[in-house]
């Protein structure tokens, strides 16, 4: 499981399993989990969620959708990630995305997919960026428009998403969906390969190539 708290420190694991569940605290849960301890973990989170912690809901619906609980319950892990979502959990939102996606209650549904990716996406999580701009790119759960695209694209790639920083790069290259602009082309390119993309390097030099002609040709 890779959910997160804001929290610095977490309670040692002799705390985390001798601390009574009146004082229960999520650095605690996420502890017991880490050790491995599942069912104790189930419980942990359940009181959480029952005490309103969008995390709480976010962690107990993530072990059910990963059947890691004696009786996972997808039903159960949406609504769990609706509460949480609605609590204002960008992760839970993006979740949902994930969980339509895939089709955890039987059968892909990727306009619901792009919904809830789309919230997650105006709330700043990049991989819901990307998620959003690739439906939009491909039509697939969203009308196809090149434009959408480029300006998810163009969010994810602020966001420090390599992919999307090469894939925004190719839009202004050949003007799919924005302004053809050789110079914005470079500057995303020249970001992507700095980030690791390998084939960034060779765009960069192509599109330097291409600004020079055009330089040379006025």
């Amino acid at each position: 499981m890779t959910a997160t708290t804001n929290a610095t420190a977490v309670p040692s694991s002799k705390a985390a399993a001798s601390a009574p569940a009146t004082g229960l605290t999520l650095e605690q849960a996420l502890d017991t989990y880490e050790r491995g301890d599942l069912r104790r973990a189930e419980r942990q989170f359940r009181t959480l969620s029952q005490r309103g912690l969008p995390l709480g809901d976010y962690n107990l619906a993530m072990m059910h959708l990963r059947g890691e609980v004696s009786r996972p319950d997808l039903k159960l892990a949406r609504e769990l990630l609706v509460r949480a979502a609605g609590r204002g959990l960008v992760r839970a939102e993006l979740a949902l995305g994930s969980y339509h996606e895939q089709g955890e209650d039987g059968k892909p549904d990727l306009v619901q997919a792009q919904s809830w990716y789309l919230k997650a996406a105006e709330h700043g999580s990049v991989d819901a960026q990307v998620a959003v701009a690739t439906a939009f790119y491909l039509g697939r759960g969203a009308e196809k428009d090149p434009t959408q695209a480029a300006t998810w694209y163009r969010e994810a790639a602020k966001g420090g998403d390599v992919g999307a920083q090469y894939l925004i790069a190719s839009m202004y290259e050949t003007g799919l969906g924005v302004d053809r602009d050789l110079r914005l082309a470079r500057y995303w390119y020249d970001i992507a390969a700095r980030n690791g993309d390998e084939a960034a390097p060779y765009k960069l030099k192509a599109v330097d190539d291409a600004i020079a002609a055009a330089a040379g040709a006025v």
